[in-house]
């Protein structure tokens, strides 16, 4: 790689958090003369990537992922911070009737009545959702009318494909064309905490350093709001 490409940060970042990082590029560029690209897939098809052999400068992914690379040598320890936390949520195609997922009983029926419904392959959200219509005991009703694939579900929902798009609540809120009910009820619910850290294959690990900080900054925390997760850091 050539030297001019040494201030350029090299990402692989999880789709929940791709609305945060298109916000800040302009800002951390402005700031600090440094640009990032970044690729965005699931934290599990990101994984499977760098198992393969895919290396970047920084990940932004899973928790747990992070700290799986930290034990495979892949990510450096002390380079780790935890950034947000996401929940599962639903979206219908905007104006459509919001359903009432407001109790387990609720969603239960309203996934059961629903002529089509979206959830992820691979994604965080779409695993625990594939478990949470097991203990539902609709897991088969379900999946014979669902469309399960990688990327942002939502986009189904607003093209009228299926009623009910399931992801992170992040990420839908990343489709237009779309309305958030809301987030799935309590009990069934299983927040996500997203992580980044440096490779040690990092080719400018103080640049990577710097793109982190800027993650974890009180300016950030802000747009992780926004964008429907919850920061977590001061």
């Amino acid at each position: 790689m050539a030297a001019s490409d040494n201030r350029t940060i090299d990402v692989l970042c999880t789709l929940a958090l791709r609305s945060v990082l298109l916000e800040i590029a302009d800002a951390f560029t402005r700031s600090k003369g440094l640009t990032f690209t970044a690729r965005y897939q699931s934290s599990n098809a990101l994984m499977q990537q760098i198992t393969e052999g895919a290396r970047a400068d920084v990940a932004v992914i899973t928790d747990l992922s992070i700290a799986a690379l930290i034990s495979r040598g892949d990510i450096i320890a002390g380079s780790r911070r935890d950034l947000a936390a996401s929940v599962t949520g639903l979206a219908v195609k905007r104006g459509a009737p919001r359903p009432d997922i407001s109790s387990v009983a609720a969603l239960r029926h309203t996934l059961l009545a629903a002529r089509a419904v979206a959830f992820s392959q691979t994604g965080a959200s779409g695993i625990h959702f594939a478990e949470v219509i097991k203990q539902l005991g609709i897991a088969d009703q379900i999946r014979a009318k669902a469309r399960i694939q990688d990327g942002l579900t939502a986009e189904l929902a607003a093209r009228g494909e299926v009623e009910i798009a399931v992801q992170q609540v992040s990420e839908l809120m990343q489709v237009d064309g779309i309305d958030v009910v809301g987030p799935l009820p309590a009990e069934v619910q299983k927040a996500a905490v997203f992580s980044a850290g440096i490779f040690t294959s990092a080719k400018d690990p103080t640049a990577a350093a710097e793109f982190i900080a800027w993650l974890a900054s009180p300016q950030t925390g802000a747009i992780i709001k926004s964008k429907g997760l919850e920061p977590l850091h001061p």
